[in-house]
């Protein structure tokens, strides 16, 4: 029996050898200016990660054959003008990394986050650390997420060194301006909207003495409304308390993250200007707010502020965003572009062809 047991553990050894041995097949070697294998793990790895996210967003699909090939020709688009980029002494430092990764999640939540806070929020809201939630939303390690970011950003690093003149010259026109208004107005319409002034302290390591600082800062102000200027201009503003003015929505995604209900929200939305409400305490901090000025919900023309209080008007907004989609639309085609120009004999080598790649591509 024992011999049998042995014959079978050695039988799978070997069976797993050549399952890790297939994996790590070549498919491709770049060599613009250095050499860089893509293996069939890799193409792999990157096919199940485009699965996972597909999945996350509601539409569970394996890639097919062909897109599977379509997708390693990305890879190797990809390798060559990172590779060329870097051969002009173009580089991404960390720093810029860290800074594309957070204000991808910082515009997600409507909110300035760093890194800590963002960790610590998705572990009280899913209970997963930030790499386990990386993993599970884009089937990809945080360190792989970040070099992903690293080379998005060193491509079109390069193709701006290559394009810029004609990316400038890249802008909506009028006509696809007011088209898109009149396609979207219906969706335009402001919210009702509160300016307040706000002002909380942190409680840190002396609830006591945030205590008494917010009492003092409210003190001030309700002897003294003019008193706002110099809270929010002193120098301990940043240090011990945050003082400013911020722009409320009636709407439950404000409440959320104002770490509020709802019905706390109707009821600041009923409270007239010049109102000062009481210290409020939650767990970590004491806040107090005054409501400045109210703003009626109304649907937006194309010469209303897109927000209260701003200079962007909603003919600006249009035009900023559709000028953002036409140019980001030039800059994935002239990446193509120039990888097409790029993937030459000299400079890329597909170990992998025919019907033995589509072979191995069938799994």
């Amino acid at each position: 029996m024992k011999r049998i047991a042995v014959g079978i553990a050695l039988i799978f050894s070997i069976a797993v050898s050549a399952f890790a041995q297939n994996d790590l097949q070549p498919l491709a070697v770049v060599k613009l200016n250095k050499s860089e294998t893509i293996t069939l793990k890799q193409l792999k790895t990157r096919a199940s990660a485009l699965e996972k996210q597909a999945e996350n967003l509601g539409s569970k699909q394996t890639l097919t054959v062909d897109q599977r090939k379509q997708l390693l020709d990305t890879m190797i688009q990809e390798k060559l003008i990172v590779q060329a980029a870097n051969k002009m002494g173009i580089s991404i430092s960390d720093s810029q990394v860290d800074a594309a990764f957070i204000s991808s999640f910082s515009q997600q939540l409507g909110q300035q986050v760093t890194e800590s806070q963002l960790s610590d929020l998705i572990k009280s809201q899913t209970g997963k650390t930030l790499n386990e939630f990386i993993q599970q939303s884009y089937g990809m390690s945080l360190a792989d997420f970040k070099a992903t970011i690293k080379n998005q950003l060193t491509m079109q690093q390069y193709v701006l060194s290559q394009k810029q003149s004609d990316l400038q010259k890249i802008a909506a026109t009028d006509k696809e301006i007011r088209d898109f208004y009149d396609l979207n107005k219906s969706q335009l319409v402001r919210s009702d909207m509160l300016n307040l002034f706000l002002v909380v302290v942190p409680k840190g390591n002396d609830a006591v003495k945030a205590k008494a600082t917010i009492t003092d800062l409210r003190n001030q102000y309700t002897k003294d409304s003019s008193k706002e200027d110099s809270i929010k201009t002193s120098s301990d503003n940043g240090k011990t308390y945050q003082a400013g003015n911020i722009l409320v929505q009636k709407s439950s995604a404000m409440a959320q993250s104002m770490g509020w209900s709802m019905d706390k929200l109707v009821e600041l939305f009923n409270r007239s200007i010049g109102y000062v409400s009481p210290v409020d305490e939650d767990s970590s901090q004491y806040q107090f707010y005054v409501v400045k000025k109210k703003y009626e919900a109304k649907m937006l023309t194309l010469s209303d502020e897109i927000q209260p209080e701003t200079t962007v008007t909603v003919y600006d907004y249009i035009k900023q965003n559709l000028t953002a989609q036409k140019q980001e639309a030039f800059l994935t085609q002239a990446i193509q572009d120039i990888a097409k120009n790029l993937d030459t004999a000299a400079n890329v080598d597909r170990k992998k062809t025919g019907a033995e790649l589509t072979k191995l591509l069938t799994w």
